[in-house]
Protein backbone atom coordinates (compact mmCIF):
# COMPACT_ATOMS: atom_id res chain seq x y z
CA UNK A 1 0.00 0.00 0.00
CA UNK A 2 1.44 3.36 -1.02
CA UNK A 3 1.79 6.01 1.66
CA UNK A 4 -0.42 8.96 0.73
CA UNK A 5 -0.03 11.33 3.70
CA UNK A 6 2.98 11.48 6.02
CA UNK A 7 2.93 13.52 9.22
CA UNK A 8 6.32 14.73 10.47
CA UNK A 9 6.34 16.37 13.90
CA UNK A 10 9.10 19.01 13.94
CA UNK A 11 10.86 20.99 16.63
CA UNK A 12 14.28 22.62 16.57
CA UNK A 13 16.20 19.36 17.10
CA UNK A 14 18.60 17.62 14.71
CA UNK A 15 16.45 14.46 14.98
CA UNK A 16 13.40 16.32 13.64
CA UNK A 17 15.47 17.69 10.77
CA UNK A 18 16.67 14.14 10.00
CA UNK A 19 13.09 12.82 10.17
CA UNK A 20 11.94 15.41 7.62
CA UNK A 21 14.95 14.67 5.43
CA UNK A 22 14.04 10.95 5.49
CA UNK A 23 10.44 11.70 4.48
CA UNK A 24 11.49 14.05 1.67
CA UNK A 25 13.73 11.30 0.25
CA UNK A 26 11.45 8.30 0.84
CA UNK A 27 8.00 9.80 0.15
CA UNK A 28 8.49 12.69 -2.31
CA UNK A 29 5.14 12.00 -3.99
CA UNK A 30 3.10 11.77 -0.78
CA UNK A 31 1.33 14.67 0.90
CA UNK A 32 3.78 15.70 3.64
CA UNK A 33 2.73 17.75 6.64
CA UNK A 34 5.34 19.17 9.01
CA UNK A 35 3.61 19.73 12.35
CA UNK A 36 4.91 21.70 15.32
CA UNK A 37 3.09 21.21 18.60
CA UNK A 38 3.24 24.04 21.12
CA UNK A 39 2.91 22.57 24.60
CA UNK A 40 0.96 24.95 26.86
CA UNK A 41 2.79 23.34 29.81
CA UNK A 42 5.86 25.21 28.59
CA UNK A 43 4.05 28.53 29.15
CA UNK A 44 3.39 27.73 32.78
CA UNK A 45 6.94 26.49 33.27
CA UNK A 46 8.17 29.81 31.88
CA UNK A 47 5.92 31.94 34.09
CA UNK A 48 6.33 29.96 37.29
CA UNK A 49 2.55 30.50 37.64
CA UNK A 50 2.89 32.95 40.51
CA UNK A 51 1.07 36.26 41.01
CA UNK A 52 1.38 38.14 37.71
CA UNK A 53 1.62 35.04 35.58
CA UNK A 54 -1.34 35.78 33.34
CA UNK A 55 0.16 39.14 32.40
CA UNK A 56 3.11 37.29 30.83
CA UNK A 57 1.00 34.46 29.42
CA UNK A 58 0.09 36.25 26.17
CA UNK A 59 3.65 37.38 25.63
CA UNK A 60 4.98 33.88 26.26
CA UNK A 61 2.35 32.39 23.94
CA UNK A 62 3.34 34.88 21.22
CA UNK A 63 7.02 33.96 21.67
CA UNK A 64 6.12 30.27 21.24
CA UNK A 65 4.02 31.08 18.15
CA UNK A 66 6.95 33.02 16.65
CA UNK A 67 9.31 30.15 17.42
CA UNK A 68 6.85 27.68 15.84
CA UNK A 69 6.74 29.80 12.69
CA UNK A 70 10.57 29.87 12.52
CA UNK A 71 10.73 26.08 12.92
CA UNK A 72 8.11 25.59 10.18
CA UNK A 73 9.87 28.09 7.92
CA UNK A 74 13.07 26.03 8.25
CA UNK A 75 11.05 22.90 7.36
CA UNK A 76 9.69 24.65 4.24
CA UNK A 77 13.23 25.73 3.24
CA UNK A 78 14.47 22.15 3.74
CA UNK A 79 11.66 20.86 1.52
CA UNK A 80 12.34 23.53 -1.14
CA UNK A 81 16.00 22.47 -1.26
CA UNK A 82 14.82 18.88 -1.85
CA UNK A 83 12.38 20.08 -4.51
CA UNK A 84 9.38 18.74 -2.58
CA UNK A 85 6.26 20.64 -1.58
CA UNK A 86 5.07 20.28 1.99
CA UNK A 87 2.30 21.66 4.13
CA UNK A 88 3.00 23.05 7.58
CA UNK A 89 0.84 23.54 10.63
CA UNK A 90 1.19 24.26 14.32
CA UNK A 91 -1.23 23.44 17.08
CA UNK A 92 -1.43 23.89 20.82
CA UNK A 93 -1.66 20.84 23.07
CA UNK A 94 0.07 18.00 24.86
CA UNK A 95 2.71 16.87 22.39
CA UNK A 96 2.25 13.10 21.94
CA UNK A 97 -1.55 13.16 22.25
CA UNK A 98 -1.83 16.09 19.83
CA UNK A 99 0.37 14.38 17.22
CA UNK A 100 -1.81 11.25 17.35
CA UNK A 101 -5.07 13.24 17.20
CA UNK A 102 -3.75 15.33 14.31
CA UNK A 103 -2.75 12.22 12.35
CA UNK A 104 -6.23 10.78 12.91
CA UNK A 105 -8.15 13.97 12.06
CA UNK A 106 -6.09 14.69 8.92
CA UNK A 107 -6.03 11.11 7.53
CA UNK A 108 -2.28 10.67 7.81
CA UNK A 109 -1.34 7.10 7.10
CA UNK A 110 2.16 7.31 8.56
CA UNK A 111 4.00 9.32 11.21
CA UNK A 112 7.75 9.81 10.96
CA UNK A 113 9.26 11.25 14.13
CA UNK A 114 12.74 11.97 15.46
CA UNK A 115 13.77 9.78 18.37
CA UNK A 116 14.30 12.56 20.89
CA UNK A 117 13.70 16.17 20.16
CA UNK A 118 13.35 17.44 23.69
CA UNK A 119 16.23 17.24 26.07
CA UNK A 120 16.80 17.32 29.76
CA UNK A 121 14.89 16.20 32.80
CA UNK A 122 11.39 16.73 31.36
CA UNK A 123 12.00 14.12 28.65
CA UNK A 124 13.40 11.62 31.16
CA UNK A 125 10.47 12.12 33.54
CA UNK A 126 7.79 12.04 30.87
CA UNK A 127 9.33 9.37 28.69
CA UNK A 128 10.07 9.95 25.05
CA UNK A 129 7.40 11.64 22.93
CA UNK A 130 8.36 9.33 20.06
CA UNK A 131 7.86 6.29 22.28
CA UNK A 132 4.39 7.46 23.39
CA UNK A 133 3.38 8.22 19.81
CA UNK A 134 4.62 4.82 18.62
CA UNK A 135 2.70 3.00 21.36
CA UNK A 136 -0.59 4.86 20.90
CA UNK A 137 -0.72 5.73 17.20
CA UNK A 138 -3.45 4.15 15.06
CA UNK A 139 -1.11 4.40 12.03
CA UNK A 140 2.45 3.10 11.47
CA UNK A 141 5.21 5.15 13.09
CA UNK A 142 8.80 5.35 11.87
CA UNK A 143 11.26 6.62 14.48
CA UNK A 144 14.42 8.24 13.10
CA UNK A 145 17.46 7.83 15.35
Amino acid sequence: MATKHVLVPVDDSDRATQALEFVLEEYPDAKITALHVIDPGDFYAATGIEGGAMANYEQIRENHERRAEQILERAREQADEAGVEIETDHVLGGVSRTIIEYADEHDADQIVIGSHGRTGASRILLGSVAEKVARRSPVPVTIIR
